[in-house]
């Protein structure tokens, strides 16, 4: 019979290590997606959590039970974010960054340093499409999104833990308030400032709400036929699956492409240009539809992953697509649609990235 929690709470504060992971590990799944919203970044995510872990466990001696030990691990993983916060740039996405381009411009070179929102694997971790409480606004699912994580970004650090803490998780203003270390008032005026500067930023339907409306069997035939037509290189038909605004990025390249007459320049140089050969796995990334991409590597003889293309529909077409581009590594070379197709495959991050996603490190031909 499994030990309940109050048995070992009292384990681990006689230092049984075991009993304090089985503890953390009830809570961990929900603590990484909030370390995900406030950082936009899953290794920064992954790292706030190691950090939050070691907090814990060193002052496990110190919790008196006022509070519940899941609000007790959230004050200690939104300091920690917090922390990082004013440590690490601020992560965007390339539509934010600057203004979209012509292809014809050439696509400009990644900044030096990590600045791009990444992509979360939600898959298994318990986000739901409900509410975390009775005063969330916000259900799970939705608060992965890219535009809601993408927008959390552009908020002080303070609005963001509260925005996160209040809408999302649902903790009261007085529960915020003690865990911040502030008032009441404060709380309330910064949730105030936050909900305005997001709200500009996100569109008035949620990802989920769209998808609910879809179907899955219509989401499905949505991304069937992505995957379809760019395996045969048809640039309209891709074309035709898109808003008439639609808008592709390429996380770490800065360039970012708006509109049909865009979109046809960018495909028919980069990803459609005839040098290239696709293969696709349809995935979900962000409560999203997704597609993990692969391209062909001559040297390899095998497909290999090249690209995590996130999806954002409007009604039954495609709003964006941003492709989350794994080769980091030789990015930096402004001709990479070109030149990566010659390149070796020696990249162990890439398949890392992959392995998150549950997606294999290669496809055979």
């Amino acid at each position: 019979m499994p030990a309940a929690p109050t048995q070992l709470l009292e384990a681990a504060r006689e230092g049984d290590e075991a009993a304090f992971g089985r503890l953390l590990d009830a809570h961990r799944g929900e603590l990484h997606a909030h370390c995900y919203r406030m950082l936009g970044s899953v290794h920064d995510a992954e790292d706030a959590l190691q950090e939050t872990s070691l907090r814990a466990w060193r002052a496990l001696s110190r919790f008196e039970g006022r509070s519940s030990l899941r609000s007790w691990l959230y004050t200690i993983a939104t300091n920690a974010c917090l922390t990082m916060i004013e440590r690490r740039p601020k992560r965007v996405l390339p539509v934010d960054f600057g203004p979209s381009v012509d292809a014809h411009d050439g696509l400009g070179l990644p900044p030096a340093e990590g600045t791009w929102v990444e992509p979360y694997p939600d898959a298994g971790l318990g986000l739901d499409a409900e509410l975390a409480g009775p005063e969330a606004s916000y259900e799970l699912r939705e608060s992965v999104e890219l535009a809601f994580v993408a927008a959390l970004q552009h908020l002080p650090p303070n609005q963001r833990a509260v925005l996160v803490l209040r809408e999302v998780l649902g903790f009261s203003a007085a529960e915020v308030a003690e865990q911040l270390e502030t008032s009441v008032a404060s709380v309330n005026s910064a949730l105030q400032r936050a909900r305005k500067t997001v709200d500009e930023r996100v569109p008035e339907e949620s990802q989920q709400e769209t998808l609910r409306a879809l179907g899955d069997s219509s989401v499905s035939e949505i991304v069937e036929g992505y995957m379809d037509a760019m395996r045969r290189g048809d640039v309209e038909a891709v074309i035709s699956l898109l808003a008439e605004d639609a808008a592709w990025s390429m996380p770490p390249v800065p360039a970012w492409f708006h509109g049909h007459d865009a979109l046809r320049g960018f495909m028919r140089f980069g990803p459609l240009s005839g040098d290239w050969r696709w293969r696709h796995i349809p995935t979900t990334a962000n409560g999203q539809p997704a597609v993990a991409s692969y391209g062909w590597y001559e040297t390899e003889r095998a497909y290999r992953p090249f690209a995590l293309d996130v999806m954002t529909l409007e009604g039954d077409r495609i709003k964006g697509i941003t492709s989350f581009i794994t080769r980091d590594t030789l990015s930096r070379d402004a001709d990479f649609y070109v030149r990566w197709p010659e390149q070796p495959f020696d990249d162990d991050r890439v398949t890392a990235a992959f392995a998150r996603f549950g997606l294999p490190e290669r496809l055979d031909d």
